[in-house]
């Protein structure tokens, strides 16, 4: 009998520790002993792994049997250790060649009749360790795809724990798995279009600005005015995912266990639209042990779309302004810290009060609400949170008549072809920086190096004088008036304030090009 080892990956958020896996194999009494900070799940690895081992026609070792997963202190949780552990042990007790698995990482969760089931977290385990200079890789056959994004990294994808035998035995040659395809990018027909939707002139133009510098959008509105369709349309004027944002996000669907089989790679940015009843666990992320990634973390680099807003749990909402500011949210755990990023494109729709008149007063059916109910109603999205959400856009009911005539917009790939255009000077004016939109850059660093003109300063600092603009929202008219100049191909003038302050106060007029002396 021998000691034998192997690698296999801990996922704390979205970072990847490459744990050793020590197996002994002793003269004793028969038993076996897992040492390591883990989960109820990992506990109970003897009896799968037991199972699996037998089911397979190889031989359990009667012995006593000490499995190490080291380093101790990092949080192991789940079954992805199984096929490490089972592996590991049979080369240990000899069944195996003794060092066949020196330096290849191995993933899999076990069966009791020795398959191989796919595992979550796979892509950021493999990115993770090919970092840290590992190359050769196991991981079950239903994650060969995502493995295979990592085009230098060597993976043989497995299907049973036999399978893996008769490989580490040179007995058997798995098949490799493909070459990753180039991912299919959706035509922009596959999209909801921008021309579905009637009217909304004041909305669309939100939407575009959005999309452009990467703001967030509050629409407010009677229902059916279609807060819903616009928001759901915002998704395809965005511009696809870089290389590096598209393994970001593939990423955190792996860990969240949200991948679509046969699509390994995300290549457009996410539209998550959680129900407004949902937890505040699944909203930010949470759960036992170490906290798994929230809605947020899902729309990371995409859209994240809160319908009903007020309706959320105060506590949902408020929970959301530091991601909003960070881009990132630290959950702290019994189990570990795990630290996700969460930088999204917000979009908020709610109604003008409670109950279903709304603002359809012309129609007979006017707010039944009194003064004290509109404004429990509004205070249910608090003063510090809408201070970070850029434009707020009111939107008029359509009438009959345009519903009856259909009136075509613009459509989405028109749309998107301007907003394609303001990134790229975003980008250019950004160059050198780490960041890639106009919403993202930080206000200190805006002031000093792109603030407009003093005479156009003056705008804003009206406003500020008035206690209508917080410190925070001078920065965000500054970063709006940089995407409407964007858009408008040209510097920051008057026109980019005075759109920018109404886009900010909701005003459905346009301000005056009044300069202050």
């Amino acid at each position: 009998m021998a000691l034998s080892r192997t690698l296999s990956v801990a996922l704390v958020g979205t970072h990847a520790h490459v744990v050793e896996v020590e197996v002994d194999v002793a003269t004793g009494l028969p038993h076996f002993t897992l040492t390591a900070l883990s989960d109820s799940v990992l506990k109970q690895v003897e009896h799968r792994v037991r199972s699996a081992v037998v089911n397979s026609g190889e031989t359990w070792p009667n012995r006593k049997t000490t499995v190490a997963l080291s380093p101790a202190m990092v949080p192991k949780r789940g079954s992805a250790f199984d096929l490490a552990i089972a592996a590991t042990l049979l080369a240990a007790s000899e069944s195996l060649p003794v060092g066949a698995l020196r330096d290849v990482v191995v993933l899999g969760e076990l069966s009791l009749d020795g398959s191989v089931k796919p595992v979550t977290g796979v892509l950021p385990a493999v990115i993770g360790a090919f970092r840290q200079g590992h190359r050769r890789f196991v991981v079950p056959r239903a994650n060969a795809g995502e493995a295979a994004l990592v085009r230098e990294a060597e993976v043989t994808a497995v299907s049973s724990l036999r399978e893996l035998c008769g490989w580490l035995r040179g007995q058997l040659v798995p098949d490799s798995p493909p070459p990753p395809s180039p991912p299919s990018i959706p035509d922009a027909g596959e999209w909801p279009d921008f021309a579905d939707v009637a009217g909304q002139e004041r909305g669309r133009r939100a939407m575009e600005i959005a999309a452009a510098g990467g703001h967030h959008v509050l629409l407010t509105g009677a229902p059916g005015v279609g807060k819903t369709m616009l928001a759901a349309r915002l998704p395809g004027i965005l511009p696809d995912l870089t290389d590096d944002e598209a393994l970001e996000v593939t990423g955190l669907h792996s860990i969240a266990g949200r991948l679509e089989p046969g699509r390994p790679l995300i290549v457009r940015p996410p539209f998550i639209a959680p129900h407004h009843t949902a937890t505040f666990a699944s909203v930010v992320g949470g759960g036992s042990g170490i906290a798994a990634p929230g809605a947020i973390s899902l729309a990371h680099r995409g859209v994240l779309f809160l319908d009903e807003a007020p309706e959320f749990g105060g506590r949902v909402i408020d929970s959301l302004r530091q991601p909003l500011e960070a881009g990132s949210i630290t959950l702290s755990r019994a189990g570990g810290i795990a630290t996700y990023p969460a930088r999204f494109l917000l979009v908020l729709a709610a109604n003008p009060c409670a109950c279903t008149g709304g603002a359809r007063a012309s129609a007979g059916r006017g707010c039944e609400c009194s003064g004290a109910q509109l404004q429990r109603y509004k205070s249910r999205l608090s003063g510090p949170f809408r201070d970070r959400v850029d434009v707020v856009v009111t939107l008029d009911d359509v009438s009959p008549a345009m519903l009856r005539e259909s009136l075509l917009g613009e459509s989405t790939a028109a749309v998107r072809a301007r907003v394609e255009a303001a990134r790229a000077s975003a980008r250019e004016r950004l160059r050198g920086t780490p960041w890639a939109t106009t919403a993202e850059v930080p206000g200190p660093v805006l002031r000093r190096r792109w603030a407009p003109p003093r005479h156009l300063m003056r705008l804003i600092e009206a406003d500020f004088d008035r206690g209508t603009l917080s410190n925070r929202g001078v920065d965000r008219v500054l970063k709006l008036a940089w995407t409407l100049a964007d858009l408008a191909g040209g510097d920051v003038g008057a026109d980019e304030i005075d759109e920018a302050l109404s886009l900010r106060h909701g005003s459905r007029v346009v301000r005056p090009h009044a300069v202050p002396a």
